[in-house]
C-alpha cells in the first residue's frame, strides 16, 4: 500500500512533546481517512484495528508489528534554506527528522502527551502512522528552498509512504 501525507507547519530540531503532538494532530485527519478505504477498512470489519492505549488515550497505528508491517519513507522537505546541507546547517535537519519520526509514531509514554490535551470529537482513537519508529526500514530525504516561509522552523513536507508486509520467509512483500 502506498500513500502520501502532507504537513505544512513548524518542525523544530529537538522538538518538545507538545510540538510532536501538534504534528500528530495535523496528520490525524489524513491517517483517519486511510482507515476508511481498502485495504485498511477490512481490519475494522474484522474488529482488529491496531489500538494502543497510553495514559487512558487510544491511538491507532497503521504500521504495526502485530501485522508484520514496515514502512519506507520518501520525504520532500521544503524549508527556508538552500537545498542540501542535510546534516550541517543552522536548520539541523537530522534533529528535525528525529522530531518528525517521533511525531509519526504514537506516544510511548504519558510524558509524550501534552498534559492539557483532551481528544476532540473524532480523535478517539488518534490515528498515527507508526506504532514504533523502529518499523521504518528506509528513508530518503530531498530538500529544497521554501519561499515565503512563515518562520525559520516552518516546513512543507510531502511524505510518500510505502507500507510493506514482512513475509514469513524473511523478505519484503508489498502489501496491497
Amino acid at each position: 500500500m502506498e500513500f502520501t501525507l502532507t504537513y505544512d507547519g513548524p518542525l523544530a530540531a529537538n522538538g518538545r512533546p507538545s510540538q510532536k503532538h501538534d504534528i500528530r494532530l495535523a496528520l490525524h485527519p489524513q491517517l483517519k481517512e486511510l482507515w476508511e478505504h481498502k485495504p485498511l477498512v477490512q481490519f475494522y470489519e474484522f474488529g482488529i484495528p491496531n489500538i494502543s492505549t497510553v495514559g487512558g488515550y487510544n491511538f491507532a497505528s497503521i504500521v504495526h508489528p502485530r501485522l508484520n508491517f514496515r514502512a519506507k519513507l520518501d520525504i520532500l522537505m521544503l524549508r527556508p534554506e538552500p537545498p542540501g546541507q542535510i546534516v550541517i546547517s543552522k536548520g539541523d535537519i537530522d534533529n528535525r527528522l528525529k522530531t518528525l519520526f517521533d511525531a509519526l509514531t504514537r506516544p510511548i509514554f504519558i510524558q509524550d502527551i501534552p498534559p492539557a490535551w483532551t481528544p476532540s470529537a473524532g480523535e478517539d482513537p488518534l490515528h498515527c502512522l507508526l506504532e514504533d519508529d523502529g518499523l521504518i526500514t528506509s528513508v530518503t530525504v530531498n530538500t529544497d528552498r521554501l519561499l515565503a516561509a512563515q518562520s525559520p522552523t516552518h516546513v512543507k513536507l510531502v511524505i510518500r509512504v510505502q507500507v510493506q508486509n514482512l513475509s514469513t520467509f524473511g523478505g519484503m512483500v508489498a502489501f496491497s
